[in-house]
């Protein structure tokens, strides 16, 4: 028996192209600090940035950040 996981399509106009960019950072693996240095912004912006994504989407977790990037194709 194979088990295949299916991910719906996933849209998300409300992301603005900056928290897109921040999204897709921190699913890669990388820090507030590293993000933060690779977008020329300050560690708070981003904090901000991710504060404003999990509001929107009623996201809690990184991992859940994570999964929603990958769907997305980030």
């Amino acid at each position: 028996m194979s088990l295949t996981l299916t991910t719906p399509h996933v849209e998300t106009p409300a992301l603005a192209p900056r928290e897109r960019e921040t999204l897709r950072h921190i699913a890669a693996g990388r820090t507030y600090v590293q993000t933060a240095r690779h977008m020329g912004l300050s560690k708070h912006t981003v904090d901000a940035y991710l504060r404003r994504i999990r509001a929107k989407l009623d996201i809690n977790t990184t991992a859940e950040l994570t999964r929603l990037a990958i769907s997305l194709g980030l």
